[in-house]
């Protein structure tokens, strides 16, 4: 399940006293809850590019959020395999179900890429009741227009718990990218609608709101507290079904929440991360993520380590006993283990690319980055243990470490975009 913009501080069990999301918090319980987890990419199309391939979006081709019709788009570029591609060689039957967002051309639908059923919006934050992006019906079925009668959280929810009813006596894999919490936009709302968080009256009386308040933060908690509902009815059916012991669940944001000014929607948080969304930050990088898999991981753990969200690629390859490809790099390794409390992480150093000049390499404690959006243009060294906000520059103290990093960022960056 693959939130999208929701913050390092927005749920509970990251330490967020306001927000209720009990059934996320109650999943956190029954696997390990990462603190250094990371994204390949601070924005929602390349992020999803590198999770679905194990590949960072350097490499895979998809490095930017691309703008106008998702129709035309080819997005990620048709060289890159997809998770569900892999799976099929194994026997198993994908779904995906909610935010794509990589590419709707012919040859970048889901169904054209190992995905044998789809149901969700092609593009970004479309309307969340009437699907909207852009002026245009935003939801498909597979490669058609389609409807839906409700709030985009749910429906999403229960079409991957439909799903997952009709193969739960088969090898299933079900992506469900929730559109959910990304922020409104005017241009993707009905002529002469509000542009608001939206979510459904049961969300708001949970904090005793009123479902018509103006308030932001109150409306961005209702929304938060509507998908905590909707990874619960994914939760519950798996349950249900008596498929907990051998079903790996996987949780995480698509990237940190956006602290953008002047839109006067900055309601989520990062805390205790600096910056977000669109910046390599950690706050822009560093996500929520937990994963369950009975008999393989202990309940109520944390991972303290450094991992990505391209190293699920290899741990679902070798789950469903299938070897990692032969013919391309993967960024992924995977992290089994690590997670299990049993090794350190795989990763001598994580990197980042943004834009025309964002840049970042993690190597244990420490990370140096290159901030576009800062005044500031040049690298900058933090120890992430002692100094999680991003406050003291060590560069001056550290100048060996510095020129370490930036020498193998150079190297990791010439050979990634070879490939």
């Amino acid at each position: 399940m693959f939130l999208d913009n929701i913050g390092y501080g927005d749920l509970g069990c990251y330490g967020n006293r306001e927000m209720k999301t009990p059934r996320i918090d109650r999943f956190a319980t029954q696997g390990v809850r990462c603190t250094d987890f990371y994204i390949a990419s601070p924005s929602c199309m390349p992020s999803r590019g590198a999770i679905l391939t194990g590949r960072h979006p350097v490499r895979n081709g998809l490095n930017k959020q691309l703008t106008g019709n998702s129709h035309e788009q080819i997005g990620l570029p048709h060289r890159e395999a997809l998770l569900p591609q892999y799976l099929a060689k194994a026997g198993y039957v994908s779904g995906c179900f909610g935010k794509w967002n990589i590419g709707f051309a012919p040859g970048s639908r889901p169904t054209d890429r190992g995905f044998d059923e789809y149901y969700g919006n092609i593009s970004g934050n479309c309307d969340y009741y009437t699907y909207i992006y852009v002026g245009r019906n935003d939801l498909y079925r597979n490669t058609e227009p389609a409807k839906a009668e409700g709030y985009s959280t749910y429906v999403f929810a229960d079409a991957a718990c439909d799903f997952i009813e009709r193969n739960k006596d088969k090898p299933f894999f079900c992506y469900i990218p929730f559109n959910a919490a990304h922020f409104p936009n005017p241009k993707n709302k009905p002529p002469g609608t509000p542009c608001l968080w939206q979510a459904p009256d049961e969300a708001f009386a949970r904090y005793g709101y009123s479902p018509d308040t103006l308030d932001e933060r109150k409306r961005y908690q209702a929304v938060v507290t509507a998908l905590d509902d909707g990874v619960g009815r994914v939760l519950d059916q798996i349950d249900r079904l008596n498929l907990t012991k051998k079903t790996i669940v996987i949780v995480l944001s698509d990237n940190g929440a956006f602290m953008l000014p002047a839109r006067g929607m900055e309601c989520a948080s990062n805390a205790p991360l600096r910056a977000g969304g669109v910046t390599l930050w950690e706050g822009g990088i560093r996500v929520p993520c937990i994963v369950r898999w009975p008999g393989r991981i202990r309940p109520g753990t944390l991972c303290r380590e450094p991992l990505t969200s391209m190293d699920f690629m290899p741990m679902a390859l070798r789950a469903a006993g299938l070897s990692l490809p032969s013919d391309r790099v993967l960024d992924g390794k995977d992290p089994t283990e690590t997670l299990a409390g049993k090794a350190p992480s795989p990763h001598k150093y994580l990197y980042w690319r943004w834009g025309s000049k964002s840049a970042g390499i993690r190597m244990g404690r420490y990370k140096l980055l290159r901030e576009q959006q800062s005044t500031n243009q040049d690298w900058q060294l933090f120890d992430l243990q002692t100094d999680i906000g991003e406050t003291a520059n060590l560069v001056s103290a550290k100048p060996e470490l510095v020129e370490h990093l930036k020498i193998e960022y150079e190297r990791w960056e010439k050979e990634a975009k070879s490939l």
